[in-house]
């Protein structure tokens, strides 16, 4: 008989910080790890996946996290993306954030051929291929969940949302296990060598902060009880608009498809540029910073503990052939695309590192990808400065509309 041990909030969140702490050690003592990059929620949330399964085949035991928490750290995560995004660091994108949407958009229509032409080919539903395409591996979790329901009742896939559930999870583990290794495999035939550990974890003081958002999560940064308090109180006015605006679009725009997150970025960076520009408030980017990896890193380790590896074990066997491709048509497009079109260079590495992370995970995933990899070669500001926005916001609105056009047709 199945036993569910269901952990609130508060066990929740230490469940996740001994994720992290665990990760942590792993990347640290375990040279395989370390030397591809893994970041440090992914491992430590597999081994904690790992355990949780073998719970369940051994003792017939399960766990049930609180799932909101992994919602509002999400939420947190995205809107401090919006809330670091100054419209004067937004110009320095310029060509190359175009460049790099076009790219990203070019494989969201590669990704839905794969996934439909090889279930076309096992004999199976096209509308099972977008499943194991854009809708999940680019889309993530709450893409899956509202594109499963339509397929369901709309369009008579069976299981739909259960198979998207699995593979969005699916999605999430190989784009952090992928990314890392394909940027160092970039870096090294560039010949760039590590930087010096002490040089990437030196402080920096408020007058000579660099003022790059996510970059170096590792950095000591200053930050006074004023600063944290104010910057709580943004982070909680953009998780109040999102609610009130998801809420209210839900409610009489149903057909209007915008996730609570991509509220909670986009009022992030209108609030943020206009307290600095019309008020001339003096934004707190390290507070910013902070709590936003903080939120990142937690999110990873409660989205990752709370995997249930036997669902995937016992899935579909033309769902796992059809991410298995996925995951080697994400390499090869981010080795031999992604890098060759955004330059070549190293920012074009840590670039394609971000992309497998969004491509077939999630934006969290991305960036972690990147602050694995740029933590040891050292920062890349372009690619911090282009990934959270393409990831995070105009990809969504793309998926969307290529998806909207594709099951139309293939319905």
């Amino acid at each position: 008989m199945e036993h569910t041990i269901e952990f609130n909030g508060y066990y929740t969140l230490i469940a996740a910080t001994l994720v992290l702490l665990v990760g942590r050690l792993v990347v640290k003592k375990v040279k395989f790890f370390r030397d591809f990059n893994i970041p440090e929620p992914v491992a430590g949330g597999l081994i904690a996946a790992f355990i949780i399964t073998s719970l369940y085949y051994f003792a017939h035991i399960t766990f049930k996290f609180e799932s909101s928490l992994q919602s509002t750290f999400m939420l947190i995560f995205f809107s401090s993306i919006g809330l670091s995004a100054d419209f004067s660091r937004l110009k320095q994108g310029g060509f190359p954030l175009v460049a790099f949407l076009l790219i990203v958009s070019i494989f969201i229509i590669v990704q839905n051929f794969v996934g439909i032409g090889l279930a076309t080919l096992m004999g199976q539903n096209p509308l099972m291929g977008l499943i194991a395409g854009s809708i999940t591996l680019t889309g993530g979790h709450g893409t899956g969940a509202a594109y499963g329901g339509v397929l369901a009742n709309k369009f008579h896939v069976q299981g739909a949302v259960e198979l998207a559930m699995v593979a969005a999870t699916y999605g999430l583990v190989s784009g952090g296990l992928i990314g890392g290794p394909v940027a160092r495999r970039l870096v090294n035939k560039m010949g760039i060598q590590p930087i010096n550990e002490d040089d990437s974890n030196t402080d920096s003081s408020a007058e000579h902060y660099d003022d790059k958002t996510f970059e170096r999560a590792h950095r000591r940064r200053l930050i006074t009880a004023e600063s944290a308090i104010e910057t709580m109180a943004l982070f909680a006015a953009c998780l109040a608009f999102s609610s009130f605006m998801y809420g209210y679009m839900t409610e009489h725009f149903p057909d209007f498809k915008l996730p609570q997150f991509v509220w909670a970025l986009g009022f992030g960076v209108v609030l943020r540029n206009v307290l600095t520009s019309v008020f001339r408030f003096n934004m707190f980017d390290r507070a910013i910073d902070v709590f936003g990896n903080a939120s990142l890193s937690l999110f990873l380790a409660i989205a990752l503990m709370s995997m249930k590896l036997w669902q995937l074990a016992g899935m579909a066997g033309p769902l796992m052939v059809i991410l298995l491709v996925q995951t080697f048509a994400m390499i090869f497009y981010a080795y031999f695309v992604t890098y060759r079109f955004m330059g070549k260079d190293y920012d074009a590495a840590i670039l394609a590192a971000g992309h497998c992370g969004f491509g077939l995970g999630a934006t969290p995933t991305a960036v972690a990808n990147m602050q694995s990899v740029t933590g040891t070669f050292g920062p890349s500001h372009k690619a911090f400065l282009i990934v959270p926005l393409v990831g995070a916001f105009f990809i969504d609105l793309i998926n969307a509309a290529i998806l909207d056009r594709m099951m139309a047709f293939f319905g």
